[in-house]
């Protein structure tokens, strides 16, 4: 048995706010979920990024998942949102089985997390404080 708990964390191109309803990332999960994870958990976001929450399979590279996720959503909003596409990268973090409800509930609370803070101070605290180095030029980018 694997317990592989991933918060991924991706932005529209450009951080453009041009996702038409911030609840997206939860369908987007939705559709995307039977194929390649073991169990959905949630996803959420704003106008212009997206979390989430994913049981990863042990036999399918987050990549791939990812690269699939972005594609098919791309395509999916680009039928309503005229113009959409994805920040090229993502960023994902593992998430311990003990931390899983604090994860959902942060996920849960976007809409009210980023009425203080920017997309670009969340990310940027979040790879802080993961201890993951980063170059701000793809971050602020």
């Amino acid at each position: 048995m694997i317990s592989n708990l991933v918060h991924c964390v991706f932005s529209t191109k450009n951080r453009r706010d041009i996702i038409p309803d911030p609840g997206i990332a939860g369908t987007i999960f939705w559709r995307y979920r039977a194929r390649e994870t073991n169990s959905p958990h949630l996803g959420g976001g704003t106008q212009n990024h997206v979390h989430l929450l994913i049981a990863l399979l042990a036999t399918i590279a987050l990549a791939k998942v990812i690269q699939d996720l972005k594609g098919n959503s791309s395509r999916w909003i680009g039928l309503h949102q005229p113009g959409f596409a994805w920040q090229q990268g993502y960023s994902a973090f593992s998430v311990s089985p003990h931390h899983k409800k604090s994860v959902m509930a942060y996920i849960g609370g976007q809409e009210r997390h980023h009425s203080k803070k920017s997309f670009e101070e969340e990310l940027t605290s979040m790879l802080k404080k993961a201890g993951v180095e980063y170059d701000e030029r793809y971050i602020l980018g």
